[in-house]
C-alpha cells in the first residue's frame, strides 16, 4: 500500500474515528494487552495474562491482545486484534487498563479514568531516556527531540515495574518518573512476571518438552546467543540490521560435536539471514519466540549488553560476553550504569577465537563471587510469584471509581 494513501487512511478516518472512539465511556473491566509492539506473545504481559487465565479472572474481565499477527496462538479467552486497526484504536479508547512493555504511537491518549502500566522490558546496562547524551536511533533527528517525545510517552504511565531497587532508581530519572514529576506515579519492585518460568519450570521434564517443541537436539549442550541491537544499524524505524563479528564458521568447526548454538535476534532486528551453511548447528528464533523458553533449554548464554543477562542469572548457568565493540558502544553509542569489566559475572571476548576457549575452559567457581553479588542485586525479587502480585495489584484497581475521580482531579 502507498504510504500517502497509508498517511490519507489514518489522518483522516482512523485518528478522527478514535476521537470518536474517546468520547464514549470507559469500560471498567476491560483491559489491553501488548508486547513489543505487537509483533509476538512474550514478556512481562503474557505472563501476566497468563496468571489472570489461571485465576480465572479472563473469564471475569473482557481481555484483549494486540498483535500484528492474529493468528498467533494465546491461551485463555483473550480477544485478538490487529495492531493499527480500527478496533485497535477503539479498545484503546474504551479500556480502563493498558498492560504494555514497549512505548506506543505518540498519537494515542490514555483516559482520564484509565489506568497504564508499563511493565518495560529489563533491567537496564545502557543508558536510557534522560539519561543519554545522544542518540543514533532511526527515525531520532536530535537528542532533544528524542527526549521530549520520551517525557511525552512517560506522562502517560501510571505504573512502572521494575525488577529490583537498582532499576527503580534508575528508572526514576531515565524516565523522569517518580513523586517529584507526579504524585500519581508509582514504580512496583516486584521481579519481573516473565521470569517466574525460570523458577517455576526449571526441571528435566519441562526442559525436555521445550527442546522437542523448540527442535532442539537433547545429546547436545546448547549455547544461546542473544545480543542486543546497535542504535546505528538499522534498515528504518524500529528495524534494525543483525550485526556481529562472531565467526560462525569458526565455531561450528570447534565446537559442533558437543555443542548446537541457538541465535535469538532481538525483537527490533528484523533480518533474512541465511543459516543454511549451519543446519544442524545454528537454530535460529526471531521476534515471535519467547526468549524465557530458550533460556530454560540452554546450557550457557553468550550475550553483549543485553539485559538477557539480568534474567538468564536466575538459572545459574555460565554467562559469557562477546563485546567486540565495547569502547565504541560505551563511549560512543550508549554508555552503561554499571562498570561492565568489574561487575558482570564471566568473561568478557573480543574475538570468536577467545571466546570459544571461554566456552572450552570455562570456571564458574572463577566467577561465583561476582554472580553471587549479580544475582543479590538483580534478581532477589525473581521468586516465580512476580505475576501474582501484579495481578493483585490489578485486581485492587477493578475498585476504581474513588482512584480514578481522585485521579481527574489532580491532573
Amino acid at each position: 500500500m502507498n504510504r500517502n494513501f497509508k498517511d490519507f487512511i489514518k489522518n483522516y478516518m482512523i485518528l478522527p474515528g478514535y476521537s470518536l472512539f474517546r468520547k464514549l465511556p470507559v469500560i471498567n473491566d476491560l483491559i489491553i494487552f501488548e508486547s513489543n509492539m505487537g509483533r509476538n506473545y512474550s514478556g512481562n504481559p503474557r505472563y501476566i495474562y497468563e496468571e489472570m487465565v489461571h485465576q480465572g479472572l479472563d473469564k471475569k474481565m473482557q481481555c484483549v491482545w494486540v498483535f500484528e499477527d492474529t493468528s498467533t496462538e494465546i491461551p485463555g479467552n483473550a480477544k485478538k486484534i490487529k495492531r493499527s486497526r480500527l478496533n485497535y484504536y477503539y479498545y484503546m479508547a474504551r479500556a480502563k487498563i493498558w498492560v504494555f512493555d514497549t512505548r506506543d504511537p505518540k498519537y494515542i491518549k490514555k483516559r482520564d479514568q484509565g489506568f497504564y502500566i508499563q511493565t518495560w522490558h529489563g533491567t537496564p546496562l545502557k543508558k536510557l531516556g534522560m539519561d543519554m547524551d545522544d542518540v543514533f536511533m532511526a527515525g531520532s533527528e536530535n537528542i532533544m527531540e528524542y527526549k521530549c517525545n520520551f517525557y511525552k510517552d512517560t506522562k502517560k504511565w501510571d505504573f512502572l515495574l521494575a525488577q529490583n531497587e537498582f532499576s527503580s532508581q534508575i528508572f526514576e530519572n531515565a524516565f523522569a518518573f517518580s513523586g517529584k514529576y507526579s504524585p500519581l506515579q508509582d514504580i512496583w519492585t516486584y521481579g519481573y512476571p516473565r521470569n517466574d518460568i525460570l523458577t517455576n519450570k526449571n526441571n528435566e521434564g519441562d526442559i525436555n518438552r521445550l527442546k522437542s517443541k523448540l527442535g532442539i537436539p537433547e545429546d547436545k549442550k546448547v549455547l544461546l546467543y542473544a545480543p542486543t541491537w546497535r542504535d546505528n544499524e538499522f534498515h528504518d524505524k524500529s528495524k534494525y540490521k543483525f550485526v556481529t563479528d562472531m565467526d560462525f564458521d569458526l565455531l561450528q568447526q570447534e565446537l559442533s560435536e558437543e555443542y548446537v548454538i541457538i541465535v535469538k535476534y532481538h525483537y527490533l532486528v528484523v533480518e533474512d539471514v541465511d543459516w543454511s551453511d549451519y543446519e544442524g548447528f545454528v537454530y535460529t528464533f526471531g521476534a515471535l519466540q519467547d526468549i524465557a523458553e530458550l533460556y530454560l533449554v540452554s546450557d550457557v548464554l553468550i550475550t553483549d549488553y543485553s539485559s538477557v543477562m539480568f534474567d538468564y542469572c536466575i538459572l545459574d548457568r555460565p554467562m559469557l560476553f562477546f563485546m567486540y565493540d565495547l569502547e565504541t558502544y560505551r563511549d560512543e553509542l550508549r554508555g552503561f550504569y554499571l562498570n561492565v569489566l568489574e561487575e558482570i559475572p564471566g568473561p568478557i571476548s573480543k574475538k570468536t577465537e577467545d571466546l570459544i576457549e571461554d566456552i572450552k575452559n570455562h570456571d564458574s567457581d572463577e566467577f561465583k563471587k561476582k554472580y553471587d553479588v549479580f544475582t543479590q542485586k538483580f534478581v532477589k525479587y525473581d521468586d516465580g510469584k512476580s505475576a501474582s502480585r501484579v495481578v493483585n495489584r490489578i485486581l485492587e484497581l477493578k475498585d476504581i471509581d474513588k482512584v480514578a475521580k481522585h485521579q481527574k482531579m489532580e491532573r
